[in-house]
């Protein structure tokens, strides 16, 4: 098709934080110790671009299943995010696609990320679905990876089999209204402000940045800064990085965010929050599941927690299941993979 071209895949280093987290069960040690043709699991994951709108986006790959799940990051992530979900859903049949958005990773970023929004994240996807022609998928997102995921099978059911989302349910496109209720010191208000999280994060090279990031965010607490305090000074440079994530897995992000930067991290999701989408109708009605873990900082957000666990959340998600992990923070899916992967090819074979 010509919106969307092949490009040949290239090899890529990344850290075996898999085969050496001293988080990792006995199960997953030997799941990632097996070889195939002499190559671990993480080796069988394939990298391509795709080249859609003028960039070569970045899509990571592994599995030939005919089921194919497609997963869709948040901040500060990219497709090594899922690298626990991508070998599982492989291992069990399935074919798992990870791609990068534009502007994150490997993927070529828009020549004016100013102006970059989640409508292009949605015609990224569905251009890339065109690409590999690939009919029905599942899509399993995190974070603001949720919004894409939700509008995308408001706008395309019929592309899409079933959403799992992790730690963000389905809100209604809305103005944002969080300025009413938190202080100026609220990492998401210091973000959209042009240009203060650029100064921010310039103190510091990417991997301490996205080291900060990891710290802040696994904590049950929403970042909040003072007056005459930044987001990073938020994090003391002694404090040790969760015990799930290893400093293999820190550099891994840390060298693909030197390639990238944030500019167009910041842009989307923080700075086109307020977006205006025209739906037919904001309900979700494919089949969904949320995951949240019970220590998400994001259940401290106003009026989340009471919205999901009210059951007002299933008035615009009606074929909605709910499972809370409750040691669970915002990364839940690298800090429990085992627990995750379970639930997610639970949900699947419901749907398939």
């Amino acid at each position: 098709m010509d919106c969307a071209r092949w490009h040949s895949q290239r090899a890529f280093s990344f850290p075996r934080s898999l085969s050496s987290s001293h988080s990792l069960s006995i199960n997953q040690r030997r799941q990632q110790h097996s070889t195939i043709n002499g190559e671990t699991l993480m080796d069988q994951i394939r990298h391509r671009f795709i080249e859609v709108a003028g960039l070569k986006l970045h899509v990571a790959e592994t599995g030939t299943g005919p089921n194919v799940v497609v997963f869709l990051h948040g901040f500060p992530e990219i497709w090594y995010s899922w690298r626990h979900q991508m070998i599982a859903l492989a291992n069990a049949g399935f074919r798992a696609i990870a791609p990068d958005y534009r502007g994150y990773g490997l993927s070529d970023p828009p020549s004016q990320p100013e102006n970059a929004t989640f409508t292009d994240l949605l015609s990224d996807l569905l251009a890339i679905l065109d690409f590999l022609g690939l009919a029905k998928v599942f899509l399993v997102a995190k974070d603001f990876g949720t919004r894409p995921a939700y509008l995308f099978a408001i706008l395309h059911p019929e592309r899409v089999l079933g959403v799992v989302t992790l730690g963000v349910p389905h809100f209604p496109p809305r103005p944002s209204v969080y300025h009413k209720y938190l202080p100026e010191g609220f990492y998401m208000l210091r973000w959209r402000e042009p240009g203060r999280a650029e100064a921010d994060f310039a103190r510091l090279d990417a991997k301490t940045v996205v080291r900060n990031i990891y710290i802040l965010f696994s904590r049950s607490e929403i970042p909040i800064a003072s007056e005459n305090q930044e987001i990073m000074d938020l994090v003391e440079p002694s404090t040790p990085l969760p015990p799930w994530f290893t400093e293999e897995d820190l550099e891994a992000y840390g060298a693909l965010y030197e390639k990238s930067g944030f500019q167009t991290a910041l842009k989307v999701p923080y700075r086109s929050a307020d977006e205006v989408f025209n739906l037919p109708d904001p309900i979700v009605k494919v089949p969904a599941f949320l995951i949240m873990g019970g220590k998400d900082y994001f259940l401290k957000f106003p009026e989340v927690e009471d919205f999901i666990k009210s059951g007002k959340v299933k008035e615009f998600t009606p074929n909605l299941e709910i499972t809370f992990i409750p040691e669970g923070t915002h990364f839940v899916q690298e800090q429990f993979p085992e627990q995750v992967n379970q639930l997610i090819l639970d949900f699947l074979g419901k749907h398939i």
